[in-house]
């Protein structure tokens, strides 16, 4: 199979399983948005092994075509730290931290722009799966500023760590800067326990959660390093932005001259 056909496919086995017809667009960039919308509606359940061959294969692809940027490949800004602005599903390295809801399941809304969505549309819907599988064996919802690890499947890095953080509603309270340092905490501590020697951070509860950027910046980094100053972890850790925004908030909290 080619890759548009491989799209194809994985496009009529998604609107099969739903019980739907819908006519398939001929232009490459409404494929694929339809096959993401059909990825993010999924319920979490077994496929097909086929469908899961060719999922896989399309998205390693994908993620082929977008360009992956390895941590062997940046410099650190500080040591072991590292500041990257880019989407990232494309980094290698052995962890990235997915902004997660208390469901834990992935956003279900087509297309949505939020990094839970980008993350379990580019991992492959084993992802889902896994996470509905950790939420039934736990009981109950996620609580805010605790953290799970799942496999990464069809994503360049190893691992994922799962963390919910606070939403704000006006100006964020102490409680709220307490969770979203326990957020950051409980990311570093599982990534070292379970031997993850990098780890990379999306800007938590920021965006869709409200947080004030510049002092969840303030935050990612003073726990960081108090965390690496009080147990000694050598784990290497990249502040991933989307944002100019971001990016030119860590680089001044960071003292970079980038």
């Amino acid at each position: 199979m080619t890759h548009e056909e491989k799209r194809i496919y994985l496009i009529k086995y998604l609107l099969a399983e739903r019980g739907e017809e819908v006519e398939i667009p001929r232009d490459e960039k409404n494929q694929k948005a339809l096959l993401r919308a059909l990825f993010n509606v999924r319920e979490p359940k077994q496929a097909r092994e086929e469908f899961l061959r060719v999922q896989d294969e399309y998205l390693k692809e994908e993620s082929k075509r977008k360009g992956i940027t390895e941590i062997e490949d940046m410099s650190p800004v500080l040591p072991d730290i590292y500041l990257f602005k880019g989407d990232i599903t494309t980094l290698k390295c052995d962890g990235i931290v997915n902004a997660a809801n208390s469901e834990m399941l992935g956003c279900f809304c087509p297309n949505h722009g939020c990094i839970d969505n980008a993350i379990h549309t580019f991992a492959g819907v084993q992802l889902r799966q896994e996470c509905a599988e950790i939420m039934s064996a736990q009981g109950h919802s996620e609580p805010v500023g605790g953290a799970k690890l799942t496999r990464a499947y069809n994503l360049p890095c190893k691992y994922i760590i799962h963390t919910v953080g606070p939403i704000v509603r006006g100006e964020p309270t102490t409680r709220h800067e307490k969770l979203l340092e326990s957020c950051y905490r409980s990311c570093l501590a599982l990534a070292d326990q379970k031997g993850l020697n990098s780890l990379a951070f999306c800007c938590i509860s920021t965006g869709e959660f409200h947080f004030p950027n510049d002092r969840a910046a303030e935050i990612a980094i003073s726990v960081v390093s108090e965390y690496k100053r009080k147990t000694g972890s050598k784990i290497k850790v990249i502040f991933d932005v989307f944002k100019e925004q971001d990016y030119e908030i860590y680089a001044r909290a960071l003292g970079a001259n980038l």
